[in-house]
């Protein structure tokens, strides 16, 4: 089995420090890009992420502002913006080793080409080896060393057993899968639902109401899962169903926060990036495509295009007909 002790973490946002917190404490040799070299500077002066307040930077983390330097790691774990990876993607491509894992830690499906991020990265980087993190996080748990479980999938499974092996330690707990596109679509979708979860709690429509849009929002999941090839037991596993739970009960959830803000009838805030506003539409796209009915889903791009309000949306699922449960 392949070990990968020298790891990258490419993105110093929120939660790719927390990861390289993470790495760190597994035993890693951990560096850290932070695109620029003043943003570099200051990370590997001050020790501390500003977006994670209060979080030392472990001292064993090397801060680079070089990309060609972080390049020369054993293994790389991507954590950019899910709309803005093709073009992460395209500037470690020249420098990329053949066959260096590239473990993607953005949740998402890209706007216009309706792919996923693996895909991505086989379309741009094709000397690596995708894979993909994702599950119940916050950055904040993670960063700090909070028990936190994750899944980590690769093609190759024992692609995915090493990475496991080199990142979990005692409070990170990854599960390895040879499901991609089962992990993926969880990641992708649960923040859509996300939203529409927001929305229940900014009306103030009850918990009994929460636990309903929860349930179906699982509904759909697995549906569209099922249909993409997804195994039934990864959309009900970590990446599936626990991230869904997580993301549809807590303010620390950037798509539950924006959902709330709709629901209350304000602004969203822009200062935090929700994925979920992207891929609502994209995700409605897929799954008419595929055939899947995804009412929930479908009521958040309509009120995010514009063409529902919050009150229209929630009324066309309370007067939708009355069936049997799956």
């Amino acid at each position: 089995m392949a070990l990968y002790q020298n790891i990258a973490v490419i993105g110093a946002g929120a939660w790719g420090t927390a990861l390289a917190n993470a790495a760190a404490r597994a035993g890693c040799n951990v560096t850290l890009y932070a695109r620029g070299t003043t943003a570099a500077e200051t990370l590997s002066h001050s020790r501390e992420n500003p977006r994670l307040p209060g979080i030392r930077i472990s001292k064993n983390i090397s801060i680079t502002g070089d990309i060609s330097h972080a390049t020369k790691s054993e293994a790389l774990l991507l954590v950019t913006p899910a709309q803005s990876l093709r073009q992460a993607a395209a500037a470690l491509a020249p420098c990329l080793t053949k066959g260096t894992p590239v473990v993607v830690c953005a949740k998402g499906i890209e706007r216009g080409t309706h792919k996923f991020m693996t895909e991505i990265v086989s379309e741009i980087m094709p000397e690596a080896l995708p894979a993909i993190l994702s599950g119940p996080s916050f950055a904040h748990d993670v960063a700090q060393g909070l028990p936190t479980a994750v899944t980590l999938a690769a093609k190759d499974a024992a692609i995915a057993e090493a990475l496991v092996h080199a990142l979990g330690s005692d409070t990170f707990r990854p599960y390895h899968s040879s499901d991609v596109r089962g992990v993926e679509i969880g990641g992708a979708a649960k923040n859509v639902l996300a939203i529409a979860a927001g929305i229940v709690a900014g009306k103030k429509l009850g918990a009994s109401a929460l636990a309903a849009l929860t349930t179906r929002g699982f509904a759909e999941l697995m549906r569209f899962g099922v249909a993409c090839g997804a195994k039934p037991e990864t959309i009900a596993g970590l990446s599936g169903l626990g991230d869904l739970v997580l993301s549809c009960s807590s303010t620390q959830s950037r798509n539950f926060s924006f959902g709330m803000a709709l629901g209350r009838g304000d602004t969203p805030a822009r200062d935090k990036l929700s994925e979920g506003e992207f891929t609502a539409p994209v995700l409605v796209e897929l799954a008419r495509e595929k055939k899947v009915d995804m009412p929930v889903a479908s009521a958040v791009a309509a009120v995010l295009g514009g063409a529902l309000t919050v009150n229209e949306a929630i009324e066309m699922l309370l007067t939708r007909p009355f069936k049997a449960e799956g």
